[in-house]
């Protein structure tokens, strides 16, 4: 947890590169004079004068050519964005080793971007034709790039037209254009009131497999990350409905749809929330170790906690993957001898008075890795083990040092499959894990979305970062906490998946503390309209899940501001 862990009081240092290559990226917009026609261009089909997309690939169909209102010529590219996709278009090109390239486009729309996949990026909102322009330096290694352009989440369509990558030629293999073979087998059962359960073959790609979409009806395309099997939620019962998959590959290249598969759900009252938790719930960490914050036993946790998070799980060094879970002796010893016994004992007192109590894995010092089905397994298996042990309702995935979202949800596939129906599993992203569904972080809440309970962002030790409207805002107001929650909203998790992790006061985080005010009017502003500050969201989201704090013991130190004000707030939402 990048709020205050064990024996340190900075912000997570790898958070400061990345924002500032943010920073860069979003002053590297340049509007410059059209490129002199002698320069090289080695895009292909970067007029788009053939009518089609030939060279390019866009992500679920985003992309098409589109004529009458070209910079140049007849044709431009088009790319429509949705809430769940940003209308991604890419190539790869054949380029040289530690040489230096210029990539530019002319587009117009709002938030439309120009990179180089491993280089730089630009971007600009302009309702005519701009130019945009950037520079990068190939590595030593490099035989291919990949350009792209996008829009952005749930915005209009944008343009782009007259591509350029000005530079060596190179010599590398050719891009990939092949699509994968389309998935077959697919089935649809294990009904319940409000769910249907998916299963397909594998399809086959000489580059792997990237994803799997997933289209219900006549719906948007839903990527489901690269998993043969997949839950249908938020249904509603005695309904028929029908699917249809596709698979896609790192390059972008689709292939074609398998044959629509109808599914019937099961009457019946929709089924109740993982783990049988509230409609908004307030979640908290409890330190188990000594930091300066108030030191508690689970039993002394305030009581509007409805999840108390343990913090943290330990890394079994002999075992790639594994973690186990000790009560740290100095805290141990600093309450007077708190033994594992009424650990577990405080524990299933919480559970009586209808709480839960979940592990949390990671924090900024964690050092657990899941990065191959070897990891999986073990993550799995012993995860599984240390939640029975002590009694644990569920699992937190706080891992701020890299998750890989294939292997990590592979295990908590397993994981849930071994525990039950009623397992909770939270996450605890840092704020720039959650930019774009294209993250990490992001593509393991989407291919987990029909088991996971909520993500709690932590927003805080951000800096500045992009909302979901494009604009830059400083972490500690309405409008970050806001704009952020709104790209998770619309990017594809359920709102009653989505939670606002803030600290409980100044010295909980070394920055991003918000006042409980703050907090309450972010929660209103998503979900009833008010209380908004300068940006305010085209719609709510009243199912909201709630908020989240580092810690319940910085809270106990803060006169328990947040656990009673943003408690209270939280239990009152519609």
């Amino acid at each position: 947890m990048c709020h205050m862990n064990p024996r340190t009081h900075r912000p997570h240092s790898a958070v400061i590169p990345v924002l500032l290559a943010l920073v860069l990226a979003l002053a590297g917009v340049v509007l410059i004079p059209r490129i002199s026609s002698a320069a090289t261009n080695l895009v292909t089909n970067g007029t788009f004068e053939t009518g089609t997309l030939a060279g390019w690939s866009c992500s679920a169909g985003s992309g098409a050519a589109v004529s009458g209102s070209a910079h140049t010529g007849t044709y431009a590219l088009q790319g429509s964005p949705t809430s769940g996709d940003n209308a991604r278009c890419t190539q790869s090109v054949s380029v040289k080793p530690s040489s230096t390239y210029t990539l530019s486009a002319w587009v117009k729309g709002s938030n439309v971007y120009l990179g180089a996949e491993g280089g730089t990026s630009t971007w600009t909102s302009s309702t005519g034709w701009a130019q945009l322009t950037t520079t990068f330096t190939t590595s030593a290694s490099a035989s291919t790039v990949t350009v792209y352009l996008h829009g952005w989440y749930g915005l209009p369509a944008y343009q782009a037209d007259d591509v350029v990558l000005d530079g060596p030629g190179g010599t590398g293999p050719p891009p990939d254009t092949t699509a994968p073979t389309t998935p077959g087998g697919l089935t649809v059962g294990s009904p319940t009131s409000s769910s249907l359960r998916l299963n397909w073959s594998a399809a086959s790609d000489a580059n792997g497999i990237a994803r799997y979409d997933v289209v219900r009806g006549s719906g948007t395309p839903q990527s489901v990350g690269n998993v043969t099997s997949w839950t249908a939620t938020g249904l509603s019962p005695s309904t028929t409905y029908s699917f249809k998959v596709r698979a896609c590959d790192a390059a972008g290249n689709c292939s074609p749809y398998g044959a629509a598969v109808s599914g019937t759900t099961s009457s019946g009252p929709v089924d109740p929330p993982p783990g049988n938790l509230p409609k908004h719930i307030l979640t908290g960490y409890w330190q188990n170790f000594d930091n300066g914050a108030t030191l508690q036993r689970i039993r002394d946790v305030q009581p509007n906690y409805d999840v108390i998070a343990v913090a943290f799980a330990d890394a079994v060094p002999s075992q790639q993957g594994a973690i186990t879970f000790n009560l740290d002796p100095t805290l141990s010893s600093r309450l007077g001898g708190y033994t594992a016994a009424e650990f577990k004992a405080d524990i299933a007192a919480k559970q009586a008075a209808g709480k839960k109590v979940i592990l949390s894995v990671g924090g900024e010092l964690g050092t657990i890795s899941v990065a191959n089905s070897t990891a999986a397994a073990n993550f799995a298996s012993s995860a599984l083990s240390v939640l029975r042990e002590y009694g644990f309702n569920g699992i937190d995935i706080d891992l701020e040092n890299g998750v890989n979202a294939q292997y990590m949800g592979q295990a908590l596939q397993s994981l849930r499959s071994s525990f039950g129906s009623g397992l909770i599993i939270a996450m605890a992203p840092q704020t720039i894990d959650m930019q774009s569904p294209s993250f990490e972080y992001f593509k393991l809440a989407l291919a987990i979305k029909d088991i996971l309970t909520v993500v709690n962002v932590q927003y805080y030790n951000s800096g500045a970062m992009n909302g979901c409207n494009g604009q830059v805002y400083s972490q500690g107001t309405v409008d970050f906490i806001t704009a952020q929650a709104c790209i998770m909203l619309k990017g594809g998790l359920r709102p009653d998946q989505v939670g606002l992790g803030l600290p409980a006061s100044s010295r909980g985080a070394g920055s991003g503390y918000v006042s409980p005010t703050i907090v309450n009017n972010a929660l209103d502003c998503l979900t009833k309209g008010t209380n908004c500050g300068s940006f305010k969201p085209d719609t709510t989201w009243p199912t909201l899940r709630g908020a989240m704090t580092w810690s319940t013991n910085w809270d106990a130190l803060n006169g328990n501001q947040f656990s009673n004000q943003v408690g209270s707030h939280v239990h009152s939402l519609p």
